[in-house]
């Protein structure tokens, strides 16, 4: 039986300012935000700053990081890579980052046909 592959991955940039933000904010997720103020884009908490809900959806984890979407948003990006990235500058967003000269990024590609019977799940929360 082949490995799953991973829906979420991270950048080098992006897992050094993930253990950044560990070391100063201790446990962390994501949230793949979808409009309003931050366009759509992932925002990265301290775990007691965001309450989830039964309609959000675990893509799944980079270092240990989950990464959650709403159901929603989960429809969109079943098809899709998710990559981690950073950006320089700040977003204005609510994310731990801001203030940091950097900001989260999302990068996508559609799945292969080969790797879509090897996805890794999609989890309720």
């Amino acid at each position: 039986m082949s490995t799953s592959i991973p829906r979420v991955r991270a950048s080098e940039a992006a897992q050094a300012l993930i253990r950044q933000l560990q070391a100063r904010h201790g446990e962390l997720l994501f949230y793949q935000s979808h409009g309003c103020c931050a366009g759509s884009a992932p925002m990265c908490f301290a775990v007691h700053e965001l309450k989830l809900n039964a309609d959000d959806r675990r893509l799944g984890a980079v270092d240990g990081v989950p990464v959650y979407a709403s159901l929603a948003q989960c429809d969109y990006l079943a098809g899709l890579q998710m990559t981690l990235d950073v950006a320089p500058g700040n977003s204005g967003s609510f994310g731990l980052e801001d203030g940091s000269g950097q900001h989260f990024v999302a990068h996508f590609r559609l799945w292969t046909d080969e790797e879509l019977p090897r996805l890794a799940p999609i989890v309720p929360v």
